[in-house]
């Protein structure tokens, strides 16, 4: 904020010297060192509750708050500060001579500092069976209301809801003989407004899922950092949430928008699959994904799908990276590289190149996550996709054509059908049992995405005799299968659920392809 906007405050009060403190934390991170070092500094410490015992059995002087207020914490603790000489203490202007009154007349003494962070309510709803009982026990009520109350004050008061901001409030502190300066106090008065809103809403949201779901969606997400630029370098940027927390970037730039978006559709994808694999994607779309226990053999059989497209792509591994499989990667360039962790030699080869990102996943993404698009005056929400999952048996019982598909066959459908839903509609996949060998993304019509991945397999010197032909949505017409059949393909996996199923299984029957209809739609726009 600019200086100006605090000339009023500093002029009124120069010098706020912090006198008194009221701590009350859920979460003790730091909390004896800060209140020691508030107490090193003369200040007289109010608490509540376990924050007091554990002040008290470190041999820092504190004060119990109910011994202050002269009103007994009660209900099991649901009442101990919502009391006018807390909020009181708090919230009268040290500055209007009426409030100062008051203040005298009712024993009111100021409260300086208020150090409150909240019952944990969102750790403990995302506990696995917790109870609606157990849940509302969490909702705190005299924290957000002190937090409030504080920040509503903050010319005169200070109010700290992270364990981060101790340090920073004490050096401050000792700076300026006691007192915090006004530009501190806004600052922390604003982050804990930011605390309280996400904490209402985060109540809300699951309350609201509990009693009527879909009623109203509240999103809160802390900003992660700004971007150079967004999509384009015309657009500005940020990124909200915790991308971090299952991302570490161990060499090269900052990560871009673009980046940032095919990273998630790069970990995405690769989460689909259990065996060593390779995937290699650019603008969010797979150009070859490979399987083979030597994973510079699943790099070779990925590459191969397209030479050409991976230039500047994303490479993703669900194998720690070795040295062999690094000189194979190394021959190309690549923006980003994504893998569980790099061996100390294949790090060292891979950062010679200074632009390339190479990035740790740290853990599993969830496969729970809900899908939020933005539109036009709102948000859509959807549930995440979801597949077939491996080995499960379930292709055998959706064949649709005269012959079953063989064993080669079965994997071959079971390692596209994994591929063919991350590929932007109208997606058509060929593959074999453990590779892609063509690829054909985002068409307006079907035929066309069918005719790119045969000529990019053509391109890459590929055959398509006996592969298995993906679609993520249904064949509206014979000629699409009848394309892939002429093209080698023995074998075919859609949806299902055209007019003109019958007539597509019958062109099917008449080449003797095996033909699956799983009933699941994989459209990606």
């Amino acid at each position: 904020m600019p200086p100006d906007r605090f000339t009023e405050i500093q002029t009124i009060f120069p010098n706020m010297k912090i006198q008194r403190a009221l701590l009350s934390v859920s979460d003790k991170t730091g909390l004896i060192d800060f209140a020691r070092g508030l107490s090193e500094q003369g200040v007289e410490l109010l608490s509540t509750g376990g924050t007091a015992k554990a002040i008290a059995a470190s041999g820092i002087p504190v004060r119990e708050i109910s011994d202050y207020t002269g009103f007994p914490e009660m209900m099991d603790g649901r009442v101990k500060t919502l009391l006018p000489k807390v909020h009181g203490g708090l919230l009268f202007l040290r500055d209007d001579s009426k409030h100062q009154a008051q203040a005298t007349e009712h024993g009111i003494l100021p409260i300086d500092l208020v150090c409150v962070n909240l019952y944990p309510f969102e750790e403990t709803v995302a506990r696995k069976g917790v109870s609606l009982a157990e849940a509302i026990e969490q909702i705190d009520i005299g924290g957000p209301s002190m937090i409030r109350s504080g920040s509503k004050n903050h010319r005169s008061v200070t109010v700290v809801v992270d364990p981060d901001d101790y340090p920073r409030v004490l050096d401050a502190m000792s700076a300026g003989g006691g007192a915090t300066t006004p530009e501190l106090r806004a600052r922390l008065a604003v982050k804990a407004f930011a605390t309280t809103g996400a904490y209402d809403r985060a109540i809300s949201t699951y309350l609201d899922n509990e009693s009527a779901p879909g009623e109203a969606l509240s999103l809160d997400f802390p900003l992660a950092g700004r971007l150079r630029y967004g999509e384009n370098p015309h657009q500005e940027a940020e990124l909200y949430g915790s991308f971090f927390d299952y991302f570490e970037k161990l060499h090269g730039k900052e990560l871009s928008f673009n980046n940032i978006l095919d990273i998630t559709a790069a970990a995405r994808l690769i989460g689909e699959f259990s065996k060593p694999t390779v995937a290699i994607l650019k603008h969010t779309n797979p150009c070859g994904v490979g399987s083979d226990e030597n994973l510079t053999e699943a790099w070779e059989k990925a590459f191969a799908t397209d030479r050409a497209a991976p230039f500047g792509g994303i490479i993703i591994v669900n194998r720690p990276v070795d040295e062999s499989l690094a000189r194979a990667i190394a021959e190309i360039f690549s923006e980003v590289i994504i893998a569980p962790d790099f061996t100390v030699d294949a790090r060292a080869l891979l950062q010679k190149k200074k632009n390339l990102r190479l990035m740790r996943l740290l853990k599993e993404i969830p496969a729970t996550d809900r899908d939020i698009r933005s539109v036009i005056g709102g948000l859509l929400v959807q549930d995440a996709d979801v597949t077939l999952g491996e080995g499960a048996g379930i292709i055998e019982h959706h064949v649709v054509s005269n012959r079953p598909p063989t064993k080669d066959e079965i994997e071959a459908m079971e390692f596209g059908w994994k591929v063919v839903k991350h590929v932007k509609s109208n997606a058509i996949v060929y593959v074999g049992k453990d590779r892609t060998l063509g690829i054909g993304a985002g068409q307006m019509s079907r035929v066309d995405s069918s005719r790119i991945a045969v000529w990019k397999a053509g391109e890459a010197g590929l055959s398509l005799k006996g592969s298995v032909v993906c679609s993520d949505a249904f064949f509206p017409f014979p000629d699409g299968l009848i394309a892939a059949a002429e093209a080698g393909a023995s074998a075919a996996i859609q949806p299902g659920g055209s007019v003109r199923d019958p007539e597509v299984i019958a062109a099917a029957n008449e080449r003797g392809l095996a033909m699956v209809f799983t009933g699941t739609r994989h459209f990606r726009h």
